[in-house]
């Protein structure tokens, strides 16, 4: 038999188009980009079928475009995975701020409410850590601008994400199933909101919006997987802590925007990726998986992608054990990891991966990474890690 595998999506850009994404000129609004560069989208082409091929190399049986088509805005420093999507919005203005000496947000009982990133609990604890420039912390640039929104949300990315799909579809041999990334709303909307009456109306406009996106991977037969780290990494991002009932409400709440914007979407062409972020740091404030896991399990997808290699999370591989798993859900464990340096030795991914074969059966279970590697590892280690991932799965697949 063959044990699938894949990506979380990120994967190192080349040198070439992170100076042009860079060199790209920018709309009056300050962080959409001016359109009309076709030089720019040839290479992106380029990119993305040189990508996929080194994926197939490596042992990747569903592909990405490693994200390269979201390019990133250097007004808005926040990964590309989400930062893309302020710029396939209408409705957004851009904030200037200073995302360390913002005021930060405090929380009561009952009312979850989402702090600034220096706030953060986690930063809170190990603040002399985050401070120096030896300890390995590894955060990303600070912003200096932030999109609030001024106005409705409305979606106005049909060009891109077609563009998107046509650099992937170009690139798949014949038959060979792909996926693209798309931000899920419960992470859109974590933007400020001075527009909406409530938070939740705000969270939903972004899923009525982002539907078009969502739905335009899916009818051109690619698998849609929906970035939400905010169902787990948001835990940390609330000051001081809230009881787990509160945040399982506050997350219940999100994953009903995700159900609303894939209404009709078959659920078997969606994977839904949970992480806890993906900066470089202690991590000892992440919410536990056995907390939140049966309110995920409410999301009408039919894969779940999720952190399971790397050290603070590698144990809870026993919660999907216990868990009350639908019939037709495919498990996409990480089994490399985006936080280390050290790349994993395939008998180790293939020990991984057997966990979770023998809790679903290894018929679902996708072998994929932690997160997303591009930007977080060397890429010499990156491509590393994706040939372990591709062994381990075959080692792994000659024993269960």
């Amino acid at each position: 038999m063959t044990i699938q595998t894949t990506t979380a999506g990120s994967l190192p850009r080349t040198d070439a188009l992170i100076a042009a994404n860079a060199a790209r000129a920018f709309a009056d609004d300050g962080f959409t980009f001016a359109p009309g560069d076709a030089t720019f989208d040839a290479l992106v082409d380029d990119a993305v079928a040189d990508v996929v091929r080194r994926q197939r190399e490596a042992g990747i049986t569903l592909p990405g475009d490693g994200e390269f088509g979201k390019a990133m805005s250097n007004a808005v420093d926040y990964g590309a995975w989400w930062s893309y999507s302020f710029q396939r919005v209408s409705g957004l203005s851009l904030t200037e701020v200073n995302a360390m000496t913002e005021q930060p947000v405090r929380s009561e009982p009952g009312r979850v409410r989402l702090t600034s990133f220096a706030d953060r609990r986690d930063r809170e604890l190990f603040a002399e850590a985050y401070t120096s420039r030896d300890s390995g912390i590894a955060t990303g640039k600070v912003a200096t601008a932030f999109p609030t929104t001024t106005g409705p949300i409305a979606y106005r990315g049909s060009a891109a994400v077609a563009a998107d799909i046509a650099h992937l579809t170009a690139a798949l041999d014949k038959g060979e199933q792909g996926f693209l990334t798309a931000i899920a709303p419960g992470s859109a909307a974590r933007v400020r909101n001075e527009y909406y009456a409530t938070d939740e109306e705000h969270l939903f406009a972004w899923a009525d919006a982002l539907r078009e996106e969502y739905r335009a991977i899916v009818d051109a037969g690619l698998i849609l997987q929906l970035d939400d780290p905010s169902l787990a990494e948001s835990w940390d991002q609330i000051n001081p802590a809230p009881s787990v009932a509160d945040y399982v409400a506050f997350t219940r709440t999100r994953v009903e925007a995700l159900n609303h914007a894939l209404a009709g979407i078959p659920r078997d062409r969606v994977r839904l990726h949970l992480c806890w972020g993906s900066w470089h740091g202690p991590h000892v404030t992440d919410i536990e998986l056995r907390d939140i896991l049966p309110v995920v399990l409410e999301a009408n997808v039919g894969q779940i992608s999720f952190e399971a290699a790397n050290a603070r999370h590698e144990h809870e591989w026993t919660v999907w054990a216990d868990a009350d798993i639908p019939d037709d859900l495919i498990l996409a464990p990480g089994v490399v990891g985006h936080a280390t340096n050290v790349v994993e030795h395939p008998d180790l991914v293939a020990q991984r991966i057997e966990r979770f074969a023998r809790i679903v059966g290894a018929d679902r279970v996708i072998a994929s990474t932690d997160c997303g590697l591009g930007g977080r590892v060397h890429p010499q280690i990156a491509w590393a890690k994706l040939e372990a991932l591709g062994e381990g799965a075959r080692r792994a697949a000659a024993r269960v």
